[in-house]
Formats: C-alpha cells, structure tokens, sequence
C-alpha cells in the first residue's frame, strides 16, 4: 500500500502544482517580508562542537545513481508523513553532526575545513550521509533502492547496496551499525572502547577515546619529548606498557599489590615462579632461576612469589604444586611444564622473548628461507579487508606455541599463490612441507581462539618429533606411535634413519587421506542408494529418513599413527626396561600402544623392525588392525599386564562391568544364605545319619539299626 501511495503521490502534488494560480513578479515583491521568511523553509548550518555542519545533502532521484557511484554512503529513505520517520529524524541529525565534525586522527583542536582537510571524516573514509524524500522520487526509491518500508537506512558501495540497519533505531543500534561499517573499511581505524554518543539535539560531546595505534603513536612521541628528562614516578600508578623489561636483571618479588600493577593490568610479558621457602624442589631451583634472570636481563621480565606470604595470590592462580612457572601476558597464560635446568629455562625464556614480540610479516622468500630451520609454521594469511577483531585474536596466539612452533602473517600474493589460498582470512600450517588448512571459513571462526589453539595443538608437532618429556603425552596419548630408537652418536646411520622414517610417515599419510576420502564416498554413495531406491518405491518416509542421513567422519572410531624418534643413549634406561633392548645394538623401530601397554618389534618374518620405509610400512597395516596380526608384547609383568587389562575392560565396557557386579554381589549373598541354612539343619542329632546305624533318622535307638 505505501508503494503504491508513493508511486501515485509524486503525481498528485505536481498536479496540485501546476493547477495552482500563478503569481506575478510584482505580487511576489509586494508580499510581507515576515511571511517570505516563514516560506523559507529550507536547511541550514548548524553547529557541533564549534564546527559548523552543512545540512544533510537531499538526494535527488532523477540523478540518485550518479550521486552515489563513488565512495560510501549511508543513504536514509524517508516519507514526511510517515510517523517513524519522524521520531528518527532528530536522532539522524545528531549522528550526522557527531560524525561530521570528529577527527579520525587525533590534531589540533583548531576548527578545519571538514570538506577540504585529508583528515576530514568524509574524506578519511569516503563516507557520506544523504537522504531521499521516496514521496517525491517514490520511483528511484523502488528501483534503485529497493525501498519497501520507511525508514529505512542502506550502506551503499560505488552504487551497490552492502548492507540495512535492521533492529529498532535507536541512538545506540544506528551507531554500531554505523562503527561497524567503519571498522570495515578501515580496520583498526575506530575506539577499542566504543564511542560516547551525544544526547539527541545535543551540539557538543567529548570526542571518542584514541585507537590503539594512536595511544601507540603518541606514547613514542611522549617518550621523545622526555627523552633526558625524570619526572617523579606515583607508586599508586601502575606502569606503562613497552618499558624495558627487567632492567636490573633481577628476579622481581611480587607482592598481590605489584603482581596486579605490573602484570594484570598490563600487557607485558611476565616469566613468574611460584615456590615456598620450604620446598626442596624450590630449593634446588633457586640459583638457576637467578641465573636466567641475570641472562634475560633487558629482554624478559622476571618475578617470583612466595606462597607462603601470598596465600590468596597464590590461590586465585590455582597454583597447586611447587614450584609452579608460568609465563604471563595480560589474560593470557601459559604454564611451563619442560625441566628446570638452566638451559632448559633460557631456551624457553628466548622463545617466549620471540613469541611475545608479536606476530611478524613475511614474503615468499622471507618464508622459504624461514622453513630452512623451522620444521612446523603457522601462517596468516590477511588482505586490506581483514578487521581489527581479526587482528587481536591472531595476537593472542603465539603464546601458545612457545617451544611448539613459529607463526607468521603475511599479505603476499605470491606466497597465497603457493598455498592457493583464496579467501581471507586463512589460518594454514606447512608441517616439513606438508601443509593443511583451518577449517573454519566465517568470520566467527577466525576469532574463535579457543578453537584456534585446539586446532594448532594437533597441528604443532613436526612429521617425526623428537619424543622427550615435554611432548610425549602429546605424541602418544591414544595413538599407534612409529618409535625410532637411535643413536646421535652414529650421526650418518642418524641421518639416514630419520629420513627413511619421514618417508614412511609422509607415504603412510597420503594413504590414510586416500583411504579416508574413499571411505567417505562410500558413504555418500550408500546414503544416495537410500535416496533412489525410496524414490523407486515412493516411500516418503523412507525418503525423508535417508535424505536426513548425516555422514560425520568424526563420529568413525579410528585410532590415529604418530611418528618419532627417541635418543636411545639418553633414554637408555627407559628403552631397557620397558622394551629390554638397547640402541648399542644398532637403530631399532618400535610400535608402541601406551594405553594398552603393548608393543611390536618384530615383523612378521620375525625379524627386528629397524628404519626403513618398507619395513615400517609392511608391518604397520598388520599391527593397526583389530584385532591385531601380530602378537604383541606387554611393556610389565603378566601380573600388571592382567590387572591393566581387566581395569580397561572396565573402562571400556561400564555397563557390563557394572552388570557384572551386581550379579556377583547377589551370587554371593545367596551363597552365604545357602551356607547359613545348611549350617543350621546340620547342628541337629536327626538331621544327618551316622554310619554305625545306632541313631536313626529321628534321633530314635533301633536294635537293627534301621529306621522306620
């Protein structure tokens, strides 16, 4: 009904128009000056922060496509009558004017040009407001616009439609509608804290609060003012972020007063030991963490806390062991779990020094010569379009892969080129030149870190990692693990091991991700066979039930292959008494089951598996299976092997376990109950016969000694 109105209004008033008496120059002039006033209705300036703001430009709709064909406008559709529109005219005037007036790039507080300044709202975004009157131009409206109701507001792009303001029209809604707009077209450009709205009609407020890159900015230009001055420090004040780290080169003392000034409330980066004094471990920590502090000195912040001293610190950080360590930046935090010697706490105190300076651009050729010496590596991939929320979840992830792995950002159009990517963002990991994607494609997938860190941690370990006690829960936690045993010793039989190794494991991939793909195809193949042979039948129901077959991979039991190696001379102990065999007598392949304590070492000619792509390789399609060919061999006694065996069986089966004992409790109540009752019949003289045939049945003396 409002279309056709607006269709045939625009006709109706030009006819009211052109039947109207015309007056002439004279009667014009004559008129009451007051009364020209009040004809002069059209817009004028107004004034917002002590700039003076030109009106809303009114679009016309016989040029409506030329006028919007280049740069952003935010275009409002109105009628006058309409009662909406009305109430949201106020509340659009007062955007407009904010908007206007405010300065993408924090300057001077001297009134600019809007129009003519580079840092200009308009021209910094190329961001335009306008309005059109659909009771005048009710056709550009329909056609152009695609105007069904009024109000309605369109964000347009070089003449093309992007998006609609949906929702009530509120002062709040129409500006994160109109900061997320920005945001996109320049990311990173708008307040991480939001803006402060005027009140409606109001003609001045604070401007926004600085982006972070300003804060950034201005900061280094503060810094470069004082340079060569001091100035007092307020110890109430908590530091600034960016200062040099441990300066002293000292392990800091935190009390929860300073943990939360230097560490909650900032972002920088923070290597902290929880011990108390009484603990042996902490003890026999102390002089190496000292050491390490004295090395980290200008590099990473140190700090320890007392336990003893700080109980409820320790408590809200659910500190239950000591010592425990743990690297912090802001919210994020990572406890470190590798030994405590002193090149163990450097090395990963130079990683947490490297992963905490942020994540760094790279090229093609920047990257090909990055994978020389790392063997896993994550990169980004973005494009101008990528957010600023895009940007702070790829900032919380290198923290979570100190000693894992390297991760990097790039825009190069090569390097998406070699690793056809298409969209972006793209999250890709290159695995000793095997490369896989993340895959979530939506916006809200990319910011999910949670899931980001979940998909990385099964993705940060090399083809063939070196097993130690950091990783091997990681390596070997519910998998079939190819274990080479060998030798750094020998370094030319080392070499050439871990090469036939990673060959087996790369052939044995590729098999498994053809074997995956053509078990997933079955499927499909199995469901459409549902889908025809209901069709053939018209079977509805059956149609529906096959058409509402989902084939979910995930849901498929499979237990997965790792590979590794092992120092055997290092771990010798370890090797010995859990397999009995020692690398003294040349490189060994081990396929080892942890959770069921089983293992294979021979093939199933009988000889040992040793490192090679065929041996491994036609042994281990044998070993996988279930229930295996080849007879394993337990890594404990067949006592322990028996008592792990009956408690998996529990695990895996509750239900018959449980069964089980119940069954077993009754059995055994009724055993005894059967016991009881004959104990009690027997204490009787004539409930039993004696064999002499002096006492009968009753108890009665028979001659013959027989009963009657």
């Amino acid at each position: 009904m409002r279309l056709r109105l607006a269709k045939v209004l625009p006709l109706f008033l030009a006819t009211l128009a052109l039947s109207a008496p015309q007056e002439s120059p004279t009667e014009t002039t004559d008129r009451d000056p007051r009364a020209a006033a009040v004809a002069d209705d059209s817009p004028k300036d107004t004034v917002f922060n002590g700039q003076t703001v030109p009106p809303i430009p009114e679009l016309d709709g016989t040029s409506l496509e030329q006028d919007i064909a280049n740069g952003y406008w935010l275009v409002k559709a109105f009628s006058p009558w309409c009662h909406h529109c009305k109430a949201l005219a106020p509340k659009w005037q007062t955007l407009y004017e904010y908007y206007y007036t405010s300065d993408p790039v924090p300057a001077s507080k001297e009134p600019v040009d809007s129009q003519a300044s580079l840092n200009s709202f308009s021209r910094y975004y190329n961001f335009k407001f306008g309005s059109i009157d659909c009771t005048a131009f009710g056709t550009a409206c329909i056609d152009v616009l695609g105007v069904q109701s009024f109000p309605t507001l369109l964000l347009m792009k070089n003449g093309k439609e992007i998006k609609r303001a949906t929702g009530d029209k509120s002062m709040k809604n129409l500006s994160k509608f109109i900061e997320e707009s920005l945001e996109s077209i320049r990311p990173g450009s708008r307040p991480k804290d939001g803006i402060e709205l005027p009140a409606v009609g109001a003609h001045e407020v604070a401007m926004a609060e600085k982006t972070y890159a300003d804060k950034q900015a201005s900061n280094l230009k503060g810094d470069r003012k004082s340079k060569g001055k001091t100035k007092p420090k307020d110890p109430s004040k908590p530091e600034p972020v960016g200062g040099i780290a441990n300066p002293q080169g000292k392990s800091k003392v935190l009390s929860a007063e300073s943990f939360q000034r230097h560490i909650t409330k900032t972002l920088d980066p923070w290597l902290i030991k929880f011990y108390v004094p009484w603990c042996h471990h902490c003890q026999a920590l102390a002089p190496s963490w000292e050491a390490m502090a004295r090395e980290m000195k200008g590099r990473l912040n140190v700090g320890e806390v007392n336990c003893e001293v700080e109980r409820r610190l320790c408590k809200d950080a659910h500190v239950s062991a000591y010592p425990t360590i743990a690297l912090f930046k802001g919210p994020e935090r990572i406890d470190y779990e590798g030994l405590r010697g002193l090149g163990d706490l450097i090395n990963y105190a130079d990683s947490a020094t490297a992963a905490v300076t942020g994540v760094p651009e790279v090229t093609l050729q920047e990257f090909e010569e990055l994978e020389k010496t790392e063997e896993v590596i994550f990169v980004y991939f973005h494009d101008h379009a990528t957010t600023s929320e895009d940007f702070q979840a790829l900032e919380r992830l290198p923290i979570h892969l100190i000693g894992h792995g390297k991760i990097v950002k790039s825009s190069d159009a090569k390097l998406a080129q070699r690793f056809a990517i298409f969209t972006w963002p793209r999250l890709v990991v290159s695995r000793d030149g095997k490369t896989k994607e993340y895959p979530g494609l939506m916006p809200q997938h990319m910011r999910d870190v949670p899931k980001l860190i979940g998909w990385m941690q099964a993705n940060w370990l090399p083809l063939v990692p070196e097993l130690n006690s950091a990783n091997s829960h990681d390596i070997m936690d519910g998998k079939f693990v190819v274990l080479g045993i060998l030798s750094r010793e020998r370094s030319d039989e080392f070499t050439i091991a871990k090469r036939e190794i990673k060959n087996a494991a790369i052939e044995w991939m590729e098999k498994q991700e053809q074997a995956f793909q053509l078990e997933r195809q079955e499927l499909r193949d199995a469901k459409q066979l549902r889908i025809e042979e209901a069709e053939d039948r018209r079977d509805q129901r059956a149609l529906r039930d096959a058409k509402l077959i989902r084939i979910n991979m995930d849901e498929i039991q499979r237990k997965d292959v790792a590979f590794a190696w092992v120092d055997g001379i290092f771990w010798e102990r370890w090797i010995r008494q859990t397999f009995g065999i020692s690398v003294a007598d040349g490189e060994k392949v081990i396929m080892y089951d942890l959770d069921n304590h089983r293992y294979w070492d021979n093939t199933i000619t009988g000889n040992p598996i040793v490192p090679s792509r065929t041996s491994i390789l036609e042994t281990l399609p044998k070993v996988v299976v279930s229930p295996p060919k080849l007879t394993p061999k337990a890594t404990g006694s067949s006592i322990a092997h028996f008592f792990f065996r009956l408690r998996n069986a529990i695990i895996n089966h509750p239900i018959v376990a449980v069964g089980l004992l119940i069954g077993f409790t009754i059995a055994s109540f009724l055993g005894r109950r059967t016991l009881r009752r004959r104990r009690v019949f027997g204490s009787n003289t004539g409930g039993y016969f004696h064999l002499d045939g002096k006492e009968g049945l009753l108890g009665t003396t028979n001659g013959n000694g027989k009963a009657d």
